[in-house]
């Protein structure tokens, strides 16, 4: 799912940002002290490596209607995309799949190990627990019943669920609020783990196949200290738990079901479904969870009752899914315009420095992000325990780009509790940037020195700030 965090205060650490999204609400991260950093695989980095190529139509002119999106058309550079991805891998992570898309044409590609004891391979088509990317499904959800007239965003979540959110902030929340995160709402994720900051490995465990229901989260998530001040950006998963509520109360339906047959099959994806049971149905990798050094080695939570994010951030998928779904989303054909705009409406998560524009904004369950190439693109990441996603699109759709990796929080922080940078970081940004700007990179757009990259990148790769203290 995500990672709770407070927006960041910092100049520069835009990264955090990102993390407020989702996958730092992998949650949770723990005060550590100087942990030694695990060493990378170091064995079949490159024969490991599997890259799967689909070619439809490649350079294509536009579609009836659609406008031209920063890298459309340019083709898909597949040698560049694959030895971008085996990087990643040479970095540290264990495993990466990625699939990349332009228009009609796609490219999948997949690097490193789903078992780092046998070496089993990754594969591309592989299914993922992809966190807090599915509070994009549960707004979309929300928004369907806007437009039906059975929720009014700006009406007070009190209206509908007023045992659950009495009082005060039962007027003074609306919905609108829940969805983008300046409700003020505390995050439920570190009281329902006791212990996770003190010996997160045993607290991740005793947990493993614990059963909670959504009102035991908001209760705690009310009790939480406040993600931030009320109207403005505090990233919170509680707010989406309560989201989910909301629709069954409108609707007479469990959320899961509800985005399943609403949004999911509506979106014609295959393989995208919340888990029944704390294991994943289809061909997966083992997820491993470092939590900045305090687990160490990494272990593999791939097996997990994932009830305590429900609509917040338990939905699993595949790459490919990621894009198909945000395609569609971001073309219109899974809300009507109103509705789009509305969730297309965003508020700034970092505070700018005077003169200086925000590089990242979120919406309804949907964020824009702004990259080193200038350009704006949308979608979202989310993380849970040993398994990160991130999935972004130009805003019309065309080009995309969804990767998914099973090492989380393998960052180590330095003497004053700050993130030290990773190679796997710029890595993966190297990798994420030349699938959303093909060829055009290639062709003499500079990149910005790495020292610069990682200073301004979006990082779901980080951890909640106000636990690293």
């Amino acid at each position: 799912m995500d990672i709770a965090q407070r927006p960041a205060r910092r100049r520069g650490r835009h990264l955090v940002a990102v993390a407020s999204s989702a996958a730092l609400l992998s949650l949770a991260a723990v005060t550590p002290p100087a942990y030694a950093l695990p060493a990378a695989p170091t064995t079949g980095l490159t024969a490991a490596a599997s890259t799967t190529d689909q070619s439809h139509g490649q350079g294509q002119g536009r579609g009836r209607g659609q406008t031209q999106s920063p890298g459309a058309g340019l083709g898909l550079d597949r040698e560049a995309l694959r030895q971008s991805l085996d990087a990643v891998h040479k970095a540290g992570m264990y495993g990466a799949y990625s699939a990349v898309r332009d228009g009609s044409s796609q490219w999948r590609g997949a690097a490193g190990h789903a078992d780092v004891d046998t070496e089993r391979p990754v594969r591309p088509g592989f299914q993922h627990r992809v966190g807090s990317i599915t509070k994009t499904f549960t707004a979309v959800a929300v928004l369907q019943q806007v437009h039906q007239g059975r929720i009014d965003l700006d009406a007070p979540v009190g209206r509908y669920l007023p045992e659950l959110i009495p009082g005060e902030r039962g007027r003074a929340i609306t919905v609108r609020m829940l969805l983008n995160h300046t409700s003020g709402l505390g995050d439920h994720i570190v009281p329902a783990f006791p212990g996770l900051l003190e010996d997160p490995g045993k607290a991740l465990d005793a947990n493993r196949f614990r059963r909670f229901t959504p009102e035991e989260l908001v209760r705690l998530g009310l009790a939480a200290p406040a993600a931030a001040p009320r109207g403005t950006y505090g990233y919170s998963n509680t707010n989406y738990v309560i989201a989910g509520l909301l629709l069954r109360e409108v609707t007479g339906q469990e959320p899961e079901a509800y985005i399943t047959r609403h949004v999911i099959r509506k979106a014609g994806l295959r393989h995208t479904y919340f888990p029944r049971t704390p294991f994943i149905t289809g061909p997966h990798a083992k997820m491993y969870e470092s939590m900045y050094g305090a687990i160490e080695p990494a272990r593999d939570y791939s097996v997990y009752d994932m009830s305590w994010a429900g609509p917040a951030g338990s939905l699993v998928s595949t790459m490919e899914d990621l894009n198909s779904f945000y395609r569609r989303l971001l073309s219109g054909r899974l809300l009507g315009p109103a509705e789009l705009r509305a969730m297309k409406t965003t508020v700034p998560t970092l505070e700018s420095a005077p003169g200086q524009e925000g590089t990242m904004r979120y919406g309804l369950g949907l964020y824009t992000l702004k990259m080193s190439d200038g350009r704006w693109y949308w979608g979202h990441d989310g993380g849970v325990f040993g398994a990160g996603t991130w999935a972004l699109s130009t805003e019309d759709g065309r080009r995309q780009v969804a990767i998914g990796f099973n090492l989380m929080k393998y960052q180590r922080f330095d003497e004053d509790g700050n993130v030290k940078a990773h190679p796997i970081d710029e890595a993966m940004l190297r990798h994420v940037e030349g699938a959303l700007a093909g060829p055009r990179r290639a062709a003499g757009a500079s990149a910005p020195a790495p020292a610069a990259r990682t200073e301004t990148m979006p990082q779901p790769f980080t951890g909640p700030e106000h636990l690293r203290r």
